[in-house]
């Protein structure tokens, strides 16, 4: 199997379950492995074989700023649902993180994977 990593993606989006958030674009931090439906370009080194990684970013950051949510859990869904669909992903998971969401916390998140992963 291989996978294809985009690792601490920062995008704006309006996300929450107030009202006040849904005013506001929120930074998220997204971590997105991908199994791309083709392995050819592993012995290929061709760029039409592999999966453009500016494209599946452009294409996240777009989808993050054009479509509020008000759970988490229901936007990772939804880029989950776009790589596959969009980009052909065999498997895809999708890691999304909320920065200091509460006083002492971090980051809170959630994965949500579709697919199916090679052995």
């Amino acid at each position: 199997m291989n996978r294809i990593f985009i690792a601490d993606l920062k995008v704006e989006t309006r996300i929450g379950v107030y009202d006040w958030e849904q005013r506001l674009k929120q930074p998220l931090l997204l971590n997105l492995e991908i199994e791309p439906a083709s392995a050819a370009a592993l012995a290929s080194d061709e760029f039409a074989d592999a999966l453009d990684y500016a494209a599946v970013v452009a294409r996240v950051k777009a989808f993050a700023a054009e479509h509020p949510h008000k759970l988490l859990e229901r936007f990772a869904a939804a880029l989950a649902d776009l790589v596959c669909g969009e980009f052909g992903a065999r498997w895809v998971s999708v890691s999304v993180a909320k920065p200091a969401p509460i006083a002492g916390v971090r980051q809170i998140g959630v994965v949500v994977e579709r697919g199916k992963r090679s052995a």
